[in-house]
């Protein structure tokens, strides 16, 4: 089965930044959108953000002016840059991919923010 590979996680002190990327396998196509989710100890996953093909972007309200989600089409990447973590930022974040018939998703890579 096609997964995607996530990279960029790691330990950070709180008001730190992270950029997390996610590479999407050429023999995926049909993309309609690209996002990143994520979930805390002891809690459900839970939706971070997304970007469409038409590039429009959601986000939640908690990381609303502090994380961007980007795509590069050129490198099948998409992307989360996250500025002023909080320590419940910490949490394994999940890239999704979602085409006409099918989602996909990686198998997390950790983030964790000291205070």
């Amino acid at each position: 089965q096609v997964q995607l590979v996530e990279s960029g996680g790691g330990l950070v002190q709180a008001g730190g930044s992270l950029t997390l990327s996610c590479v999407v396998p050429k023999g995926i196509t049909g993309v309609t959108d690209m996002g990143w989710y994520r979930r805390a100890p002891g809690k459900s996953r839970e939706f971070v953000s997304r970007i469409t093909a038409a590039d429009y972007t959601t986000y939640i309200d908690a990381v609303k002016g502090r994380f961007t989600i980007s795509r590069d089409s050129t490198k099948n990447t998409v992307y989360l840059r996250m500025n002023s973590l909080k320590p419940e930022d910490t949490a394994l974040y999940y890239c999704k991919v979602t085409t006409w018939n099918t989602d996909y998703w990686g198998q997390g890579t950790q983030v964790t923010v000291s205070s």
